[in-house]
């Protein structure tokens, strides 16, 4: 069993940035950032593997950086230039049993473990 506990969500204004933060309890192959707002579906992120390659939702690159410090365990998203439809609760998410190529071709549902969220209000 792989506990994730995020933090760092909040309010901010159009254009201002939060950093998310999420406590993995274990070595994973693949973790991830994934969001659901109210009456829409679950997006993907970003995800990181253990050899560091990331890759981002194209509505975020550029504003949103993942990142983990191996040596605690921990998995970040630096969130700048956030905008309104940024919108939602965030959820940290791993994966012991594949990488995230497998990842991707599931969609968020193939991680095996997740948080418990983070809500992320950005206002106009």
């Amino acid at each position: 069993q792989v506990q994730l506990v995020e933090s760092g969500g909040g309010s901010v204004q159009s254009g201002g940035s939060l950093r998310l933060s999420c406590a993995a309890s274990g070595y994973t192959h693949c973790m991830g950032w994934f969001r659901q707002a109210p009456g829409k579906e679950r997006e993907g992120v970003a995800r990181i593997d253990s050899n560091g390659r990331t890759s981002y939702t194209d509505s975020v690159k550029g504003r949103f950086t993942i990142s983990q410090d191996n040596a605690k365990n921990t998995l970040y998203l630096q969130m700048n230039s956030l905008k309104p439809e940024d919108t939602a609760m965030y959820y940290c998410a791993a994966d012991r049993r594949w990488g995230c190529s497998t990842i991707q071709a599931l969609g968020v549902t193939g991680y095996n473990y997740r948080g418990q969220g983070t809500q992320v209000t950005v206002s106009s």
